[in-house]
């Protein structure tokens, strides 16, 4: 128990510390390109592009409180929907500023047992949910890989004497806690997938929930495009798609806090170095994804307080 214990604060500290470095990093690279040109590039989207990109952001959270809807539904068919949506919104608001995505999972799994008979199938529908939104993206990274090789193969033949004199491995620290934070990150895989066997059985639960994760994804990467378009850098719909993917699975590595930090720089650097795409293009998309996540994710702040205090009253045994 002291040994879980001290790797719950070594993780905590990491994170910390991911997200500090990070943000310090973004923050330099901000102040380089400078502000003036980043919210030139962002004052270049239409109105009318702002307004499809909300309404898309809209659907992406219908679609994936609708995915976590259609596998809890199965373990429990009474279980409304108004209250998934609740939950769903709730978890987003908190995987924003809790220490890794899976404090929105914690958030969803209080608001759940307090709901249903089906306790524990009900808990495990939600590992299924991330898994299932893990697999959905997993899809897309042959197309990412398939983008990227061209430059992975220059950057191999390149050696790593171009990096060695321009100073990336003053970031070596980050080395210091790889090891444990790819540990964390396998064990969580590994606790979702043993959850996933058990919903083998219920296939058509899970492939309702694959398409409304197609539903989400689709809306995300024509969000990007449409921003890419607005700053007059426009990228193909696939290969933003493909880029995303790789983008993606470098945030859920728990370096930091809800990916801060993390994100941006992956994005920046990959749309950039692999996309073609402009410096001040790269950092401009990537704060206004994550100012529209947690626009998009306020609404859930008002259904967590409720959430917490049954955390902290111990409702749930």
């Amino acid at each position: 128990m002291a040994h879980e214990k001290r790797g719950l604060r070594g993780g905590t500290l990491i994170r910390w510390i991911g997200s500090l470095l990070s943000l310090c990093l973004l923050i330099y690279l901000i102040s380089r390109q400078g502000w003036d040109e980043i919210l030139a590039s962002a004052a270049k989207i239409p109105i009318s592009s702002l307004v499809f990109v909300m309404g898309l952001m809209i659907m992406s959270r219908l679609a994936i409180s609708l995915r976590w809807y259609s596998l809890i539904r199965a373990v429990d068919p009474e279980f409304p929907f108004l209250e998934s949506l609740r939950l769903t919104l709730a978890g987003l608001f908190a995987a924003n500023f809790l220490p890794t995505t899976v404090g929105g999972d914690v958030v969803r799994v209080a608001g759940v047992l307090r709901r249903t008979q089906n306790r524990m199938d009900a808990a495990t529908s939600i590992a299924a949910d991330r898994l299932v939104g893990l697999t959905g993206m997993a899809m897309l990274v042959p197309l990412g890989l398939f983008e990227s090789w061209g430059w992975i193969q220059m950057r191999v033949t390149n050696g790593f004497e171009t990096a060695r004199e321009n100073g990336i491995y003053s970031f070596g620290v980050l080395g210091l806690f790889q090891a444990e934070a790819v540990q964390g990150f396998l064990g969580r895989f590994k606790r979702g997938a043993v959850s996933l066997v058990a919903w083998l059985r219920r296939p058509g639960a899970l492939f309702t929930a694959l398409g409304f994760t197609w539903i989400h994804q689709v809306c995300l990467f024509t969000n990007v495009w449409l921003f890419l378009h607005g700053m007059d850098d426009p990228l193909d719909w696939w290969l933003i798609a493909g880029l995303w993917s790789i983008s993606y699975f470098i945030t859920l590595m728990p370096f930091s806090i809800g990916g801060l930090g993390i994100r941006e720089i992956s994005i920046t650097f990959i749309f950039q170095e692999i996309g073609g795409i402009s410096v001040e293009t790269a950092l401009t998309l990537a704060v206004l994804l994550r100012a529209l996540d947690i626009l998009a994710s306020i609404p859930g702040a008002f259904f967590l307080p409720t959430i917490l205090s049954t955390i902290r009253n111990r409702e749930i045994p």
